[in-house]
């Protein structure tokens, strides 16, 4: 049987569970593919760890040039992460036409242009389904499932450390601190846990998925994006009286010539699927022409979820070896003549509806001050709670609005802030609201 010989760069968490099962499901993988996929290669800092993967003799080496160098791997997986000795081993990789699998979001969000175009240029795949999240198969959906539909917008759950902390604040009133350390205590959350709990991981993977949706270059510096550092118990519990959860979405909307692309904390009603997703899972919905609504649901993280993504792009570069078709599918869906510079949609210019906590005194005439600036912007109130609760001396002013423009809303809650009356600075949440179109 004919046998494809599969090299690896990095084995940490995720490269441990692609060795695992490129080994010990070796038969079912032989039984798929039509071949023999063989790790002959793992290049890693580290010969000493015991991984719980038994490797053959000289497997396991600690030079990277072991596995760019060798004739015989036509695929190299890539685990290493980071954004400077990834790329470089990476472009060797592609100089050197061999065919590359990463599931580095970070690396191909800010640089996936310069990879992809070095891809096509040497004739190999850049493959990266475990990016964007997890076993979830997004990028393949988008590719191919989805191939006859125009994507009018996607809404997702992308971070399962957010999830996990926002369903523990949501459930046991936890503060978001406590909350983010139990996440730490179970190995959701890093040690230093800024990219996720503020949002940059999300914005990675949603600056793929956007150009994959849309046609257009990777562009992650213009999308907007907000973490869940400032989400509170309080907050909580006055959505759920208005029939919300909160859940750090992101959300890209295809607006014709220009496309929206955003990060943030966001309320969405109850009978929203994605409300319903707990824990550290994921999920991401699909609104399209022709197929409607879609959703895919599952883990967006770990050693196992992430290298069963991986093990699927080796198996799909094995099939292509196979029949000598490397370019069957556009890497990012479009082919190159008709990627496209869409622009993203400046936040400012945004449209939605919103929630807004203020915190107040309690005197005669405060709530009529709030609705006047705000009637100053032509935003209409939808509702307001004005409730006794005080918190440092002040009562929380809650409102929900109708649509409003995002610019004209910061103007309006920074003219709030600026009262003699009120306390610390307005808290606005964005909500997303079938319903209320």
């Amino acid at each position: 049987m004919k046998q494809i010989h599969v090299g690896m760069l990095g084995c940490g968490t995720v490269g441990t569970g692609v060795a695992r099962i490129l080994l010990e499901r070796a038969d079912l993988i032989r039984a798929r593919l039509g071949a023999d996929l063989v790790l002959k290669r793992v290049a890693d800092i580290d010969l000493t760890r015991d991984r719980g993967v038994r490797f053959g003799k000289g497997v396991l080496v600690d030079d990277a040039s072991v596995v760019l160098e060798d004739p015989d791997i036509r695929i190299v997986v890539e685990t290493i992460g980071g954004e400077t000795v990834a790329k470089d081993l990476i472009l060797r990789c592609l100089a050197a036409k061999k065919h590359v699998v990463t599931a580095n979001k970070a690396l191909l969000a800010s640089q996936g242009n310069e990879l992809f175009s070095e891809a096509m240029k040497y004739g190999v795949d850049l493959a990266f389904e475990a990016s964007t999240g997890g076993c979830m198969p997004v990028i393949k959906t988008l590719r191919e499932a989805l191939v006859g539909n125009r994507i009018e917008e996607m809404i997702g759950i992308l971070n399962g450390t957010c999830n996990y902390i926002l369903t523990k604040i949501t459930e046991d009133g936890s503060p978001f601190e406590k909350a983010l350390a139990d996440a730490q205590q179970k190995g959701y959350a890093e040690a230093d846990p800024t990219l996720d709990v503020e949002g940059f991981d999300a914005a990675h993977k949603l600056a793929i998925l956007t150009a994959l949706a849309y046609g257009m270059q990777i562009n992650l510096a213009d999308i907007y994006v907000e973490g869940i550092s400032r989400i509170t118990p309080m907050d909580i519990e006055y959505a759920r009286e208005f029939g919300y959860n909160i859940k750090l979405l992101a959300i890209s909307k295809d607006r014709g010539d220009r496309i929206e692309a955003r990060i943030h904390p966001t309320m969405i009603p109850f009978d929203n699927l994605l409300s319903s997703v707990r824990g550290p899972l994921n999920a991401l919905t699909f609104t399209c022409d022709a197929a409607g609504d879609i959703l895919i649901y599952g883990r967006g993280a770990g050693m196992m979820p992430t290298a069963s993504a991986v093990v699927a792009d080796i198996v799909d570069l094995a099939r292509n070896l196979l029949h000598d078709s490397g370019g069957r599918v556009p890497m990012l869906s479009f082919q190159p003549e008709h990627i496209r510079n869409i622009p993203v949609l400046p936040m400012a210019e945004i449209t939605t509806r919103y929630y807004f906590r203020i915190a107040a005194q309690d005197r005669p005439g405060v709530l009529s001050a709030v609705s006047g600036i705000l009637g100053d912007y032509d935003i209409s109130i939808k509702s307001v709670h004005q409730k006794g609760r005080k918190t440092n001396g002040s009562v929380p002013i809650v409102m929900i609005t109708h649509w409003a423009k995002e610019a004209d809303v910061q103007k309006a809650l920074a003219e709030i802030a600026s009262l003699d009356v009120v306390g610390d600075a307005p808290v606005l949440i964005r909500i997303e609201d079938d319903n209320e179109a």
